[in-house]
This record gives structure tokens, C-alpha cells and sequence, in this order.
């Protein structure tokens, strides 16, 4: 979860969030190619991730002040993972609804499809989350824009491992071939349209959700849902070795941005991690509607994601297009 925490960056991006919110649409926006991975660096990152690496990559987690909408994020920050709050985790069953943050232990397919996040990020390594979605190239993670591109240049050793588990990759860890993000993230980090994707490479001559499952995605839902929402947050007081989970009534952003807010306690690490509705306890089965994105300095242990508009959409196309 992207969380700022710096107070004299407030007045910096109430213009920003009115351009790139007000007056870029998708008939103007250009669509970016993306990053793609090198056969070499495919290797390398494959070769780099071990458990004690995992274990130790820091959660990319920032706070939004008031009145800015522009990450401005530095080294010791992501470092630090800081929090301005402390909440104990909860141990409730799944079918505590809502639920505020804790464990997940109902089982089901969003074991296997949600997973962590691995990449290098300006020398340092990062963690995010994400989830293996139906796709034509049956190869694609919907994941947070942040967690693939950040600060300008794009993050490297990316890594997806499903059901990761305390330094354990029982589906093993999947090389990105190519990751991608909206335009709109692209160009200026509009928090609105914070989603990014990457298409992973065969391993072991399987494709991705041959082995995990997939869950499927829905674009233009609608706001005020029932909400399902998964990560691996690894800043206090989580450490990122299980699959967390918040559960509740959404709402429409009434602040600053035009995402949808869940109370969650979900921490750095979480970003990228799925949002569903119509999620079913039973089956561990729902269709992503977003992402865990950001959180306020001032209203904490509320998490919110961007809205799967079109824009989401044609993002998801090209990746699975891929």
C-alpha cells in the first residue's frame, strides 16, 4: 500500500489530480508499450530471489498528506516502511464480515492466485502483491501501478510467487517478460489510475494459471459493493509470511480521489493486492474490481483502490494480449 507521510508536499498536486483526474480520457491518452524483460534478465531474476532475499525486501509503503497526490517517496522512507499507527492483527474467522484485517484461513482458490510481489527498486529490493487473472495468454498479474513502475523508471527482478509462504514459493516464482501500466500512471502518477499488469513467463514448461487457477475480472461495476480484499503487507505489525484479508461494505472516495475505500489495517506490501466482489468464502472465488492502492495520513486503517474503468480495461487487454 502506497502511503505518504510527508507533510510539505501538501499543496503540490491539487492541480496535478484536476489534470490528470478532469481532462485526460482514454481517446487522449496515449497508450505506452510497457517494459519489456530481456531473455538475460529474465534469468537474473529468477536466480535472485531466494528465501532470505524474499524475506528481507522491504514493502513499498507511503502515505498521501492532504492535497497531494504525487509519491514523493524517499529512499529511507520505502526503507523504513513507516506507520503513524499500530494495530494488533486480528485473528477472527473468514466469515466475520466485516472483517478489518486478519488471516486468511477459509482456504480456496485466492490462495493459490493472490501472491507476493518481488522487484528491485532503485537498488534496494521491494515488495508488492498481486493476483493471476482469466486471461487469453493465461500469463497475466493484475497488480498496482506502483508495484511495476515508480519514480520514473521501471522496477527490475520482477518476480511473481503465488501462495508465497514465509520465504516458501510452492508454485514457484514466475519472471515477468513484460509489465505495464496505464497511461495515466505512466506519464504523472494519477493515484485514480494506479494499476499495473505483467505477463510471466513459462515455468516448467507450464503456463501461470495452469498452475494457480485464475479468478476473473469485471471493468465498470460500480462503486458502494460488498468488498473482498487480499495482500501480503509486510510493514508492522505484519511481516509479510501470510495472506491477509479485509472484508466490508465499500464506499466512494469523498476526499481527493475517485477510488473506492474499505476499513482495512492492511500495511506496506499489500499494494497490488485484489479486490473482489461477489467474492464467495466457499470457493475462495470472486472478479477483481481492484486494487489495494493508498491510504491518508489523517484517516487511518482505510485502504483504497482504483476504480477498473476503461482505462483498466485496455490495460488488461494489452496485457493479455500480450
Amino acid at each position: 500500500m502506497r502511503r505518504h507521510r510527508t507533510v510539505t508536499a501538501v499543496l503540490s498536486v491539487v492541480g496535478a489530480l484536476l489534470t490528470g483526474a478532469l481532462t485526460t480520457t482514454t481517446a487522449q491518452a496515449a497508450q505506452p508499450p510497457g517494459h519489456t524483460v530481456t531473455t538475460a534478465e529474465q534469468r537474473r531474476a529468477a536466480a535472485f530471489w531466494t528465501a532470505d532475499r524474499m524475506r528481507s525486501a522491504t514493502p513499498l509503503d507511503l502515505r498521501i498528506t492532504p492535497g497531494t497526490f504525487k509519491d514523493i517517496a524517499r529512499s529511507k522512507d520505502v526503507a523504513r516502511s513507516p506507520r503513524t499507527t499500530t494495530v494488533a492483527p486480528t485473528t477472527a474467522a473468514p466469515t466475520a464480515f466485516p472483517q478489518p484485517g486478519g488471516p486468511w484461513t477459509g482456504g480456496g482458490a485466492v490462495v493459490k492466485t493472490s501472491g507476493r510481489v518481488f522487484f528491485t527498486f532503485q537498488g534496494r529490493t521491494a515488495s508488492c502483491s498481486g493476483n493471476a487473472v482469466t486471461s487469453q495468454n493465461a500469463s497475466t498479474v493484475i497488480t498496482a501501478g506502483h508495484c511495476v513502475k515508480y519514480q520514473g523508471s521501471w522496477h527490475t527482478d520482477w518476480v511473481f510467487v503465488p501462495a508465497y509462504d514465509n520465504g516458501s514459493a510452492p508454485y514457484g516464482r514466475w519472471t515477468a517478460t513484460k509489465t505495464l501500466t496505464t497511461p495515466q500512471w505512466e506519464a504523472s502518477e494519477d493515484i485514480n489510475y494506479d494499476v499495473g499488469a505483467a505477463v510471466v513467463a513459462p515455468l516448467n514448461g507450464q503456463k501461470l494459471t495452469a498452475v494457480t487457477g485464475a479468478q476473473g475480472i469485471q471493468f465498470n461495476g460500480g462503486y458502494n459493493k460488498p468488498m473482498y480484499a487480499f495482500g501480503f503487507p509486510a510493514a508492522s505489525p505484519y511481516d509479510g509470511s501470510k495472506l491477509i484479508h479485509c472484508a466490508g461494505n465499500s464506499s466512494k472516495d469523498f476526499l481527493f480521489s475517485q477510488d473506492h475505500g474499505l476499513a482495512c489495517n492492511m500495511t506496506g506490501g499489500s499494494s497490488g493486492g485484489p479486490w473482489f466482489t461477489g467474492f464467495s468464502e466457499a470457493t475462495g472465488t470472486g472478479l477483481q474490481v481492484s486494487v489495494n492502492s493508498f491510504g491518508y495520513t489523517f484517516l487511518p486503517n482505510r485502504m483504497f483502490g482504483p476504480y477498473f474503468g476503461n482505462d483498466a480495461k485496455t490495460l488488461y487487454d494489452r496485457a493479455q494480449a500480450s
